[in-house]
């Protein structure tokens, strides 16, 4: 595995921002498998389930608690550890919870990106940097074909808006103080980066659909959906991760050609609907129903969304390798084990499985 992107994580110092959270903690326990020395800087996690947790990332990397918006603590942790690589997820993530706090939710979305990428700006030891926003910043249009990287940024919902300025922070950055003509006076390349719909081991967040499945699953309870015909880009947490580890690899390498922004969903198949999703967990896990609880007063979200990646394809040589039926098991597989099993053995096993594309 360390042999993986040409082992340029090797013996790196890799700054997480948010890596406490869901697709943190796999990205945190990803890095340290290719050698990287880890260093995490987020908020307390979640839950006591959560993947971060049961894997016990904390016992193998440096692992601080802070808050994104702490500029003056966040500059003491790039000034102290002096990263080379950073992976900027430290968000407020939920949809509906940006119609409850948007104050919150933009302080934290735009605010603390300005934090990072300042950081970034003033430590000479940054090399790459990558931001992960979400396929939500694009202005929605509900048509049928996926967003490509040069639509216009946009956002119905407070949590979509903030992400599509954290495109445009990102871009003005790299425009006046990562621009790549003037590469050898900064040394730094910058990229944003847009997954779809995440799903995979270890989520407990609310308001999320497969953490919501499985709470009323094990309680044998219906699983309450609000929106079954909406459509989305899933995909298993390794798909984008891949992406990611794999750009910021080629980032490093050639700083110019790889700089910029990028989408990284699933294959045209795998953009199904809620509600054949729940179905399919539920015949996976052997019982349970569902029921439609929509309601036409409910807060608004898009209903049509998915991502072109054929930048990602063609450039990087980047694919997706599990269609949604293995992105269900997969996920399913870590919470059905989670209860009395080394979970950072079925983690790495899963990445393992990923990365040699074993069936």
């Amino acid at each position: 595995m360390k042999n993986q992107f040409s082992g340029v994580y090797k013996n790196k110092t890799v700054l997480i921002t948010g890596h406490t959270g869901f697709k943190g903690s796999w990205l945190a326990i990803w890095l340290k498998e290719l050698g990287a020395n880890v260093i995490g800087y987020a908020l307390e996690p979640y839950t006591q389930m959560d993947n971060f947790v049961l894997s016990k990332v904390e016992k193998k990397i440096t692992h601080i608690i802070g808050d994104i918006r702490d500029f003056k603590k966040l500059k003491n942790v790039f000034g102290e550890y002096q990263p080379e690589f950073v992976f900027h997820l430290a968000a407020q993530p939920i949809v509906r919870e940006s119609y409850l706090n948007p104050k919150d939710t933009y302080d934290i979305n735009v605010s603390g990106t300005v934090n990072v990428l300042e950081c970034c700006r003033i430590t000479d030891s940054v090399k790459v940097i990558i931001n992960i926003t979400s396929d939500k910043c694009y202005e929605n249009r509900e048509w049928i074909w996926g967003y490509r990287e040069n639509d216009s940024m946009g956002g119905y919902d407070p949590y979509s808006s903030s992400k599509g300025c954290s495109e445009l922070v990102t871009a003005a950055y790299r425009k006046s103080f990562f621009n790549p003509e003037k590469y050898n006076k900064h040394g730094k390349s910058l990229s944003s980066v847009r997954a779809g719909n995440v799903i995979g081991g270890g989520d407990w967040q609310k308001d999320r659909l497969i953490p919501d499945c499985i709470r009323a699953l094990e309680k044998n309870k219906p699983i309450e959906i609000r929106n079954p015909n909406a459509t989305r880009p899933w995909q298993h947490v390794l798909e984008p991760l891949s992406g990611y580890l794999l750009l910021a690899s080629k980032m490093f390498n050639e700083p110019i050609k790889y700089c910029g922004a990028w989408n990284f969903g699933p294959n045209y198949e795998s953009v199904i609907s809620v509600g054949e999703v729940v179905s399919t967990i539920v015949k996976k896990w052997g019982e349970g129903k569902w029921i439609d609880k929509s309601n036409k007063n409910e807060l608004h979200e898009a209903n049509l969304l998915s991502l072109d990646v054929s930048k990602a394809k063609k450039m990087l040589g980047w694919k997706p390798k599990w269609d949604i039926q293995k992105c269900i098991e997969k996920t399913l597989e870590w919470y059905i084990l989670s209860s009395g099993k080394n979970i950072e053995n079925i983690c790495n096993n899963q990445i393992n499985l990923f990365t040699n594309n074993i069936k």
